[in-house]
């Protein structure tokens, strides 16, 4: 663990189970080929981290471990995504979720950002628990799927959920849910390749349809870096000069104008791919993420081996969160 003297480090990319959702959802989401032996049962080490999700003080034990001051904890739509259940019963996992995120929370004040999960496959729905999590439970973040049903949220059926985002000033992390894809199943892919590619339909969904143009205020954190997003500019901008009628939601601006509409978290685990990402966007525009607990086990350690440090390092690993969240500045508990 190489913290060192950082005032703050706030981990965005931190994952929670919760046993009734989790019990309700297997078999339905994509861990079906999560974490199998070749016989098709889990790997004894995978469970033992998979228990530690249901747990605060488990976590609260590895954030220690892990130099981490305060982790954005989500529900992990990957293991127990719940979009495939009817819309009453989806809400009511949800909400599950939610009160969950909201009790870690009360029991850690200081060490837990609470967020929240929606049904949004019946977006009415989805606003009064939006309305319940940020108002009654107090959570701070929206963990949102890069997708719904096929639907990406730029599409202008999540419109009104956008309002509601940018009216409550409310940050959103986009993480997929999980990739159906039968042609992703082989080699895992779905984990690989397929979460970077629905990262990258999100945030071209978000960007044309015109949420960013619209919405200049929103913050918006993407998971895994943006997937292929911002390493892909040239083409996409090269697009915009052959048919200018692709930007028509977006004043006219190139998809590359937006890269600094969004913020990403440093889970991409190749130094050069974090290096890029950097020059591209920013320091002020990246977050610590670790992908717990299957990410990095030292994430402040692997930003300083990147090659990270200074007035760069202090901002990804807390500061830029700590603006993002409101939080303080500083780290509140002893060292």
């Amino acid at each position: 663990m190489q913290r060192g003297d950082l005032p703050l480090v706030v981990d965005f990319h931190v994952h929670m189970l919760v046993k009734e959702v989790f019990a309700a959802s297997t078999n339905k989401t994509v861990f079906t080929g999560f974490g199998e032996s070749p016989a098709g049962a889990p790997r004894p080490g995978v469970q033992q981290l998979m228990g530690r999700m249901f747990d605060p003080k488990a976590e609260l034990e590895d954030m220690d471990e892990r130099g981490v001051d305060i982790s954005v904890v989500s529900a992990s739509t990957v293991l127990q995504g719940t979009s495939w259940a009817d819309p009453a019963t989806d809400l009511e996992l949800c909400r599950r979720c939610n009160d969950q995120a909201a009790d870690w929370m009360e029991q850690f004040p200081d060490r837990f950002v609470g967020s929240f999960v929606l049904p949004l496959q019946d977006v009415p729905l989805a606003l009064t628990e939006l309305e319940r999590a940020v108002k009654t439970l107090k959570l701070k973040v929206g963990n949102i799927s890069s997708s719904y049903n096929g639907i990406y949220m730029g599409d202008p059926l999540f419109h009104l959920f956008w309002e509601a985002i940018n009216e409550l000033d409310v940050p959103v992390w986009i993480h997929p849910e999980g990739v159906r894809d039968p042609w992703f199943q082989r080699y895992a892919l779905w984990n690989s390749a397929g979460q970077s590619i629905e990262e990258t339909k999100c945030m071209t969904s978000l960007v044309y349809e015109g949420v960013m143009t619209r919405f200049p205020d929103l913050k918006v954190v993407v998971a895994h870096g943006g997937g292929y997003f911002p390493h892909y500019m040239g083409r996409m901008d090269r697009n915009t000069l052959n048919r200018p009628d692709t930007v028509r939601n977006t004043g006219g601006r190139t998809p590359s104008a937006f890269l600094r509409s969004f913020y990403y978290d440093t889970c991409v685990y190749d130094p050069q791919v974090l290096k890029v990402l950097l020059e591209r966007v920013g320091a002020d525009r990246l977050v610590l993420g670790s992908d717990y607990p299957v990410g990095e086990k030292d994430p402040v350690g692997w930003l300083r081996e990147a090659g990270v440090s200074g007035a760069d390092l202090a901002m990804i690993a807390g500061g830029n969160a700590a603006r993002i969240l409101g939080l303080p500045a500083r780290a509140r508990r002893a060292a």
